[in-house]
């Protein structure tokens, strides 16, 4: 098993099971638009007997902008 951990974004600190850890790019939904994240460095934990192997992914960019509450006012300036 692999795992990505996310870094930066709205999914900042979530962990992920990857279905091939040679994967370099991870876009995942999240509410009504995607993201994408990329690998950073190299893949940690890959020997035998030292848990998943781990690669950390970094927020690159959203599809569409992103918007933690929509239903707050918004400054009209």
């Amino acid at each position: 098993m692999a795992i990505a951990r996310l870094h930066g974004g709205p999914l900042d600190g979530q962990i992920l099971p990857l279905d091939d850890p040679a994967m370099e790019r991870l876009i995942v939904p999240y509410s009504e638009t995607q993201v994408v994240y990329a690998r950073k460095g190299q893949p940690e934990h890959t020997g035998q007997g030292d848990g998943p192997t781990e690669s950390a992914f970094w927020f690159v960019e959203s599809q569409d902008d992103i918007d933690p509450d929509p239903d707050a006012p918004r400054d009209r300036r």
